[in-house]
């Protein structure tokens, strides 16, 4: 269980908009089976790209990182949709994949992580659909140009400023979680200490340069970024008007990671399209969404659905905005 947090802990939120715990999750219990479920997606995907000749081979002998580092750099295959735990924000068909096994599902729901939102947010949680999983490789072999946020750095952006006005009062955490240990090297957080008391800064459209979505620079002292370095079975929790981005993966392994947001069951998610689910109640605990089927039944319905609807974009900026000139 985590232990209540200290008054240093909380000063340090306050002040800075940002925490790290160590030792949040349970290596064995919460780790372990997300990579083992994630090795045998890989697989599956492996076979079916050299069955359909897109791979010379399914490397199958290599540890799953450097497999994917391998598959990425021989082929090209977009294979982060098929790792996502969330559908995109445009472009959603009735085969647009998503991820949402039981192991994930656990990692959501985990006890010992909801134990720590508990203590920020209170004990009516629901877990949020802006969510993802990012499993960055090397830069090096990143084809330039590319601006998929979850396989290249992240630009600088606040997490309010990805959603709809209508969940700007919500009252909703990030929790960041790393898979493999996140360093600097290989592409860890970097956070402005205090930026959360500034107020929303305007989020434009990316160019080729620039990821789909970012803070322009005249918003930013980035002069103030620190990196935020978190070890496997550790998290980083944010203010959803933390100022934030990645830095590059300069190793020459992965980085693996994943954002969650958690807020007050009721409140508004800022993605209304998504479906979100009840995580814990307290007051009424059979309210909990049991499993991963009826969280998977929940994304196919709402991908039924976009795939036949124009798609509302989640950006209250538009591309022609006088601040994004």
């Amino acid at each position: 269980m985590v232990p209540p947090f200290t008054e240093a802990q909380l000063a340090h939120w306050d002040t800075y908009g940002f925490l790290v715990l160590d030792d949040v999750l349970d290596l064995e219990l919460d780790i372990a089976p997300v990579v083992a479920e994630y090795e045998a997606l890989l697989d599956r995907l492996c076979q079916d790209w050299y069955a359909q000749g897109k791979l010379s081979s399914t490397y199958a002998e290599l540890p799953f990182g450097q497999r994917l580092i391998k598959v990425f750099a021989e082929s090209g295959q977009a294979y982060y949709q098929h790792f996502d735990i969330a559908l995109p924000g445009a472009g959603v068909t009735e085969e647009t994949p998503i991820h949402t096994g039981p192991a994930v599902f656990s990692l959501l729901t985990s006890p010992r992580l909801l134990d720590a939102v508990e203590m920020m947010i209170g004990p009516e949680i629901y877990s949020n659909p802006v969510q993802h999983v990012r499993i960055k490789p090397p830069k090096r072999l990143v084809p330039e140009g590319h601006v998929n946020s979850l396989v290249q750095a992240t630009d600088w952006h606040q997490d309010q400023g990805v959603i709809l006005p209508e969940g700007d009062e919500t009252r909703m955490l990030t929790v960041w979680l790393p898979i493999t240990d996140a360093t600097a090297e290989n592409g860890c957080l970097a956070v402005i200490p205090g930026s959360h008391t500034e107020g929303l800064a305007p989020h434009c459209f990316g160019t080729t340069l620039r990821s789909d979505l970012h803070i322009p620079d005249r918003f930013l002292a980035r002069d103030q970024a620190v990196p935020v370095p978190v070890k496997r079975g550790g998290v980083l929790l944010m203010h959803p008007r933390t100022k934030h981005s990645s830095l590059t993966n300069e190793s020459n392994d992965i980085r693996w990671s994943f954002d969650l947001r958690y807020n007050p069951i009721g409140q508004p998610t800022g993605r209304p399209a998504f479906p979100g689910f009840v995580a814990r109640s307290r007051s009424a605990p059979n309210s909990a969404l049991p499993d991963n089927r009826a969280w998977t039944e929940l994304w196919r319905a709402a991908r039924t659905r976009l795939a036949h609807i124009e798609q509302q974009r989640f950006n209250r900026w538009t591309a022609d905005a006088p601040v994004c000139a």
